[in-house]
């Protein structure tokens, strides 16, 4: 199970749960409430999103530190939240700490294509994952060392699942 502390707006929200990116489907819990929520992408930065059988279309719009969301004319700002116990405290930006990549969309990873210890360069391709029968590479935010990979092929991933961990070289951080 998946936690996410993300914070909209000026309120935080700790969500946790298991989403299918290949069923497009899962649940999600906030409290104890357990949520079904079922899940299309319909293009780029455009889903349909049935919650507790509510239906959404969401846009999303990717910047640096946080993701703009548009929902039923309503417009949302979603960043992560610091996190507030440890099963969400490997989750940061690049600029509290250690890089991380994270895939922008629920996905399956269908390569790795480095090792733990390795030197990297900024936009080097460090896992290659698939969404929508489309690749995506994700490339490394700066240069440095991998530090921890936590994923493998065939994994399913989500937004926010830390796939890769890159301890940035002398400098190479802005």
């Amino acid at each position: 199970m998946n936690r996410y502390s993300l914070k909209i707006g000026n309120t935080v929200k700790e969500l946790r749960g298991a989403l299918d990116p290949q069923q497009g489907k899962g649940t999600l819990r906030t409290d104890d409430s357990p949520v079904q929520v079922f899940f299309e992408p319909l293009g780029s930065n455009c889903y349909r999103i049935v919650i507790d059988g509510r239906l959404y279309k969401v846009w999303v719009d990717r910047q640096a530190n946080a993701k703009h969301v548009f929902v039923n004319g309503s417009a949302f700002t979603v960043e992560h939240a610091t996190p507030s116990h440890p099963a969400s405290a490997r989750r940061s930006t690049i600029d509290e700490g250690p890089g991380e990549v994270t895939p922008p969309m629920p996905s399956v990873v269908a390569r790795v294509l480095v090792k733990e210890g390795e030197q990297v360069e900024k936009g080097q391709g460090l896992v290659v994952v698939t969404a929508m029968k489309m690749e995506t590479t994700l490339k490394a935010p700066y240069a440095g060392t991998v530090t921890k990979i936590n994923t493998e092929p065939e994994a399913k991933v989500m937004p926010g699942d830390i796939l890769v961990e890159i301890e940035p070289e002398e400098g190479g951080h802005e």
